[in-house]
């Protein structure tokens, strides 16, 4: 098989073939037919300490076909056409073939292509646990009341727009600061955008209620204060972004406002009692796509997986300004 690894934190990316893996217990062995990047791939990258013997293979997006499956797998066979995030600590997808626990896998989507459907699971994780499983929205219940994403173009935001649109019916205020991403916001379903550089002040001007829920999918610690304030009684917050700074927690309570944190590599990491939950929620994506309630967040595709590919990739998410999905076709 080959991949493509990192040596170093500012290393260029490095080709590396050795034979493919057998796989074990509940792992498939899944060849690779398209990739998609995510600002974590960078962030592990910068990560690395020193210089590494054996290349790391970073990550968390694919499709592809099952080619062989473990003795203990139950959820698929030989054949399959799956999608799926991954393990950040096991090896990535910037790679031929990769070994995954069958259980944070998920069909594919029918009607999509391995790029559209590449583009889809780590974000539909992240989007749908810190909605659905870390905040609690109850589809029902909760109809009606306001969430605020904070970053509702990127990758992230640009599914939790859906989800919280298609499957919990809220109202949703997303920030954008360029036109271009107001506008796929708007398309998305987004009731409001407003301008993250002046959050109060934009919020205020809707003369709407204070968010019930805010999902923060920019850096904590800009927002901290901001979102505190802006939160409702009783409202809950989600951070995805790890915290530089200490914050003071105490502010909330006469509010009874509390913070939550999501992390989609939770399951798989800890290997918790409820880790098939990733599979079940990525077939429900796969079906919700297939039907058309919800649409791939794929912007480009930049072309198979080499070092200049994923060179050009990773410069445009250090930049910040990508519109949903990047995704990369096969290594050659």
């Amino acid at each position: 098989m080959k991949a493509y690894g990192y040596t170093a934190a500012n290393a260029a990316p490095t080709l590396v073939e050795h034979d493919l893996p057998e796989p074990e217990g509940r792992d498939l062995l899944i060849a690779i037919e398209a990739i998609a990047v995510n600002p974590v791939d960078t962030k592990v990258i910068a990560g690395i300490q020193g210089e590494l013997e054996q290349p790391k293979i970073v990550g968390w997006d694919a499709c592809g076909t099952v080619i062989a499956a473990g003795r203990d797998c139950e959820l698929f066979k030989v054949g399959d056409k799956v999608f799926y995030a991954g393990d950040i600590s096991r090896d990535g997808c910037y790679a031929s073939h990769q070994l995954v626990d069958e259980r944070i896998v998920g069909f594919a989507p029918r009607k999509l292509s391995a790029p559209e459907a590449a583009a889809m699971p780590l974000t539909s994780i992240t989007a749908w646990e810190a909605l659905f499983s870390r905040m609690k929205i109850y589809p029902n219940l909760d109809k009606g009341k306001t969430l605020l994403i904070i970053g509702g173009a990127g990758g992230v935001g640009s599914i939790a727009i859906q989800l919280a649109k298609q499957v919990a019916e809220l109202t949703v205020v997303a920030t954008a600061s360029r036109e271009s991403s107001a506008a796929w916001c708007r398309e998305l379903g987004a009731d409001y955008v407003i301008d993250h550089h002046d959050l109060s002040e934009e919020y205020g001007r809707l003369n709407i209620a204070d968010p019930d829920y805010i999902l923060c999918l920019g850096d904590t610690d800009p927002y901290y204060d901001l979102v505190t304030d802006l939160i409702a009684p009783q409202g809950l917050i989600c951070f995805v972004v790890t915290s530089q700074q200490n914050h003071n927690i105490d502010k909330l309570k006469t509010k009874s406002a509390g913070i939550v944190w999501e992390f989609m590599f939770t399951r798989p990491m800890h290997k918790t009692a409820d880790i098939t939950a990733q599979h079940q929620l990525l077939n429900r994506i796969g079906e919700m796509l297939d039907e058309g309630l919800i649409k791939t967040t794929l912007k480009q595709t930049l072309g198979p997986i080499n070092a200049d590919t994923l060179i050009q990739a990773h410069q445009q998410l250090r930049d910040g300004h990508t519109l949903g999905k990047i995704a990369l076709a096969a290594i050659e």
